[in-house]
């Protein structure tokens, strides 16, 4: 069976819907179709993230993620508002538990302020009567970040496109790809899909995609598992506001946090362990391909050389769970290991680059007829409607 469409999507989280709902009210009458490897959107990056929609405070100025972010925020709350999805303005801290923090939290304060984002520095003093259950030498106050699930963000996002005429084929791996004078040809077990254009949202398999379709990816995907544990047996006002540990510049990714969750109570995490597996979510998953697509990429090695002392750092805080717990109690002493029941894992999607530099903006390649979302991190959930404009923007200027 062959199916014809204007343009297919491959890849059904937030980032490929998003992209669908933009380009199907910009094209009115086109044949959009999204293809899901599985049977219901988001499951993956979308629906196994930390829930939290960020204000744009970490980001380079001038960055895409900065920018996206910022727009993102407001656009995620307007569309929840629309369609009635719940969603709360938590507001967060990111305390300092020593004084030697006190530099790094002020050197953020001043990109978040060249950002433009709403951010300001607390006495420990009122941060610690703000959170009780805190240890503070010292806090940023962020009032715009927030709290949403993302997969129900997406879910209807899906629903709203298949409403207004779009196609979404479920359980519909893609198998092969390849991109001529015609089009793009999509091959997958029920038959192939044959489009004018195409947007590749892989997440985990980006790079993949991208050297099927034939570019020449100058990055792979090293997936990094993060680890959360739902907090039991604490009050309900345990936290009012989201609490972040202010980043250590040494490690790329933001630490452990303490998350209000929309269906009630909290998580702390997530950590950064290397996954074996590409859809790694159990630390019992391997994947000997995917291992050895880890292992072959010279910046892989570069990388970890570059960050071996936090890499050991991260296994070994998976593997001891009161190594994770001294992460947590840094701020929030209170907490201890019996408070702590596993929750759901994700796996973060990372570019790594030949010279083994994590790729920290979002990165996208085009082909003859397609335009590859390679490098969507955090805050990948929060931007997603500003990121389908500006797929959209790209795709619809070839022509």
């Amino acid at each position: 069976m062959t199916e014809t469409a204007d343009i297919a999507i491959l890849g059904g989280g937030i980032v490929g819907l998003a992209t669908a709902l933009t380009l199907q009210s910009r094209l009115p009458g086109a044949r959009i179709v999204v293809l899901e490897k599985e049977a219901a959107p988001a499951l993956h990056q979308t629906g196994r993230n930390s829930g939290v929609i960020h204000a744009g405070v970490y980001y380079a100025p001038g960055s895409l993620k900065a920018r996206f972010c910022r727009e993102g925020a407001e656009a995620t709350r307007a569309f929840c508002d629309e369609h009635g999805l719940p969603h709360e303005t938590t507001g967060k801290l990111i305390v300092a538990t020593g004084e030697d923090e006190l530099p790094r939290m002020r050197a953020l304060l001043a990109r978040a302020q060249a950002n433009g984002i709403a951010i300001s520095e607390i006495a420990a003093t009122e941060a610690q009567a703000w959170e009780p259950n805190i240890r503070v030498a010292g806090a940023l106050w962020s009032p715009d970040t927030g709290i949403v699930d993302f997969g129900a963000v997406a879910r209807r996002m899906a629903d709203l496109f298949t409403e207004r005429g779009g196609a979404i084929r479920l359980n519909t791996r893609v198998t092969a790809a390849s991109e001529d004078a015609a089009g793009i040809r999509l091959t997958t077990p029920s038959g192939e899909v044959h489009a004018g254009r195409a947007v590749i949202c892989a997440g985990l398999h980006a790079d993949r995609m991208a050297a099927a379709m034939g570019l020449d990816p100058v990055f792979r995907i090293i997936p990094f598992r993060g680890e959360y544990f739902r907090i039991r047996n604490q009050p309900a006002d345990l936290v009012r506001r989201l609490i972040y540990p202010v980043p250590d510049p040494e490690r790329p990714f933001l630490g452990v946090h303490l998350t209000r969750k929309m269906d009630g109570g909290f998580t702390v995490g997530p950590n950064a362990v290397l996954a074996m597996k590409r859809e790694g979510y159990a630390k019992t998953d391997i994947s000997p391909a995917d291992l050895a697509a880890t292992f072959g990429w010279p910046g892989f090695w570069r990388m970890l050389g570059r960050n071996l002392g936090p890499a050991l750092s991260e296994l070994s805080a998976s593997a001891l769970r009161g190594l994770y717990l001294k992460k947590v109690q840094r701020y929030c002493p209170r907490i201890t290991g019996a408070h702590l029941t596993p929750y759901r894992a994700g796996v973060r999607a990372q570019a790594v680059a030949r010279d083994g530099k994590l790729i920290d903006d979002f990165l996208f390649l085009r082909g003859r007829h397609s335009l590859h979302v390679c490098n969507a991190p955090s805050p990948a959930a929060t931007s997603a409607l500003p990121i389908g404009a500006h797929i959209a923007d790209q795709l619809l200027a070839e022509g």
